[in-house]
């Protein structure tokens, strides 16, 4: 009988001891271990019919989802510094009724390495978002990305106050892209993020990956196991630190 597959036994217990530590911090904390405060904005995406075939439902044809998008700085510092960017997206059921797709992207660089690389930004605008690591995308690993356009205003600062400042002028869009191994990025969609919510700089709605996938667009196998005990801990944390 062939052999299954290898696990790693130290995986449980790597996870185990994040999910505590992501607990921990953000009892203390009182909101999201990375990412404390950002902007809840009102969004939508626009799915391009663009001819590329991805072999996924919601990116069958062309459509518009009701979007939420929360903008944050990940270690909160002073906003003129840079720091890493944070753009969490949720695509209403994008996978059907009561089915939303949750996507966050990391302030990165856009070359074939640069894109797995989270990268500091002062200005919110100024580079691209991505995924770091692979999505499975009809089966073939994607690393995503948002390619923000030029705003009326520059430099837009990615914290709540200024980010609230750059939407009185004007929306927001980021084209949404995909790219394989050693390949061009392909766009697929359109993000028009509109209005700020009128809720507070350390409400979020929970993003989560894992738990909002769709069928044929999920998250790739990297360090899933550590990932979801972060996300875990993170939310058991809160939660009870308002107990």
């Amino acid at each position: 009988m062939p052999a299954g597959p290898v696990r790693d036994p130290a995986v449980p217990r790597q996870a185990g001891g994040v999910e505590a530590a992501f607990r921990l911090l953000a009892r203390l904390r009182g909101a999201p271990v990375l990412h404390p405060d950002g902007l809840m904005c009102a969004a939508e995406l626009e799915v391009l019919d663009g001819g590329e075939r991805w072999g996924v439902p919601w990116l069958e044809g062309p459509g518009r989802y009701a979007a939420t998008v929360r903008l944050s700085r990940a270690a909160g510092l002073p906003r003129r510094l840079p720091d890493g960017l944070g753009l969490a997206v949720r695509v209403d059921e994008a996978d059907g009724p009561g089915r939303a797709l949750d996507l966050l992207l990391t302030s990165s660089g856009r070359g074939r390495l640069t894109r797995h690389l989270p990268l500091p930004r002062a200005d919110a605008l100024a580079g691209p978002y991505s995924s770091l690591v692979s999505y499975r995308v009809s089966g073939r690993p994607r690393v995503l990305a948002a390619f923000p356009r030029p705003a009326r205003q520059a430099p837009v600062h990615g914290d709540p106050a200024s980010l609230a400042r750059a939407l009185d002028a004007g929306p927001l869009v980021f084209d949404l892209c995909a790219g394989a191994h050693g390949r061009s990025w392909r766009a697929f969609a359109v993000l028009t993020v509109r209005t700020a919510l009128p809720v507070r700089p350390t409400e979020s709605a929970d993003f989560d990956v894992y738990a909002h996938d769709a069928r044929g667009f999920t998250p790739g196998p990297a360090l899933a196991a550590l990932r979801r005990a972060a996300y875990r801990g993170s939310r058991a944390g809160r939660r009870s630190g308002r107990l």
